[in-house]
């Protein structure tokens, strides 16, 4: 997964962390892409979608950056030239509801460690679903459906991306099953 980055000035380059979406699309250039671990924060279906991957009577869930814990993702390297281009298209993506609060946090990948581009959940948001249990959320996930497409390949895409990591998520996993148990002739 590691880019050629024998170019790299951390100090001088904008840094975006991707933890699901963003690890298998973008949507931006880049000119590297590294394994990485930001402390502080752990991956969670915690936000409820009533567009992408819901709709307002069915909404379904996706991933949020959630307080406690640490995540393991990739961190993409975006030359500063681009730095407002990326950032601009992040802001659109990411923050077209508010349900994130855009933070530079710091990031540790294979060359050290650097300040990223991440999105944290705002818990204060009407979009903020963290209290729900796992079997309320394998239902939304099993039923949602929206823009870009059925929940749970949104979850398999994430679990798919993160086994090419090395990367074992098993909260993701166990949710995985569970949504394939509620729904077995899409297994």
């Amino acid at each position: 997964m590691t880019s050629p980055d024998s170019t790299a000035d951390p100090a001088a380059d904008y840094w975006v962390f991707g933890y699901g979406s963003l690890m298998w699309d973008p949507g931006f250039a880049f000119a590297a892409v590294h394994p990485a671990r930001l402390a502080g924060y752990h991956r969670r279906f915690c936000l409820y979608s009533r567009f992408y991957r819901g709709t307002p009577e069915r909404p379904g869930l996706v991933l949020g950056l959630d307080r406690g814990g640490s995540c393991r993702g990739v961190v993409y390297r975006v030359p500063a030239a681009a730095e407002a281009t990326t950032r601009d298209y992040l802001w659109r993506r990411e923050l077209d509801d508010y349900a994130y609060v855009p933070k530079l946090l710091p990031v540790d990948y294979p060359g050290g460690r650097v300040r990223a581009q991440a999105f944290v959940v705002d818990r204060s948001q009407p979009q903020y679903a963290g209290g729900l249990d796992d079997e309320t959320a394998a239902g939304l996930i099993a039923a949602g459906v929206g823009r870009r497409g059925r929940n749970r390949e949104y979850l398999e895409n994430t679990l798919a991306h993160l086994a090419a990591l090395g990367v074992r998520d098993r909260g993701l996993e166990r949710l995985a099953a569970r949504v394939r148990a509620l729904d077995p002739a899409a297994a």
